[in-house]
C-alpha cells in the first residue's frame, strides 16, 4: 500500500452542508476500497491565484491515506465528474514527505 496526499478545491458557491456531504462521499470512496485515512484537513475558503472557472476563491480540502495504486484513477475519474471540484491534486509520498506531514499535523495538535 502507498502512502498518498490528495488536495482539492471546491466551488465557493457551495453551502457549508453541501461541502461536508461531498468531502464524506469521497472519503466513503476512499474507505470502501481499502484507503486507511491518516489525516483529513478542512484549509477553508481561501483566495485562488488566479481564477478558475470565473471563480476568485474556492474551499481547501486535504487527505493523507493508504491505499493500493489501482485505487487513485477511479478516484480522479470521479473528481473529473463532478461538477463541485474546480482542481485536485493527488500526489505519491516518500519517506521524508510522509515523516513532514507527521511533524505538520503534531505543530496542528499543539497550536489547537
Amino acid at each position: 500500500m502507498n502512502h498518498y496526499e490528495t488536495v482539492f478545491i471546491l466551488n465557493p458557491v457551495l453551502s457549508e452542508t453541501q461541502i461536508k456531504e461531498t468531502v464524506q462521499k469521497y472519503e466513503e470512496f476512499l474507505t470502501s476500497r481499502g484507503a486507511k485515512m491518516v489525516s483529513k484537513e478542512d484549509w477553508g475558503l481561501k483566495k485562488l491565484a488566479y481564477p478558475i472557472q470565473n471563480k476568485k476563491s474556492g474551499f481547501y480540502h486535504l487527505f493523507e491515506y493508504q491505499v493500493d495504486g489501482e485505487v487513485i484513477n477511479p478516484l480522479e475519474v470521479e473528481f473529473r465528474r463532478d461538477e463541485r471540484f474546480m482542481r485536485y491534486l493527488t500526489v505519491t509520498l516518500d519517506k521524508h514527505a510522509i515523516s513532514w506531514a507527521e511533524r505538520r499535523r503534531e505543530k496542528l495538535k499543539q497550536k489547537a
